[in-house]
């Protein structure tokens, strides 16, 4: 069973106003651009996800990967 309420915003804004003041600083904490920024760090795409697990270069490719790209530079 789903139940939908469409509400305005100031039916919704008196809703929030009869609750706690402290449940209302939750409320307004959750909406914040700090709070949005962390969750949005928590929660990664799937493409975030697919380039953190590839590989990576050791230092001893690296270093044979420049020098590499430095032999053909000189060609």
């Amino acid at each position: 069973m789903k139940l939908t309420l469409n509400l305005g915003y100031s039916q919704i804004f008196n809703l929030v106003n009869q609750l706690p003041a402290n449940q209302i600083v939750k409320i307004k904490y959750e909406h914040s651009e700090n709070a949005l920024v962390e969750k949005a760090k928590e929660e990664m795409s799937d493409f975030q996800k697919f380039i953190l697990a590839a590989p990576v270069m050791s230092d001893e490719q690296f270093s044979d990967f420049n020098q590499q790209r430095t032999h053909f530079n000189q060609k």
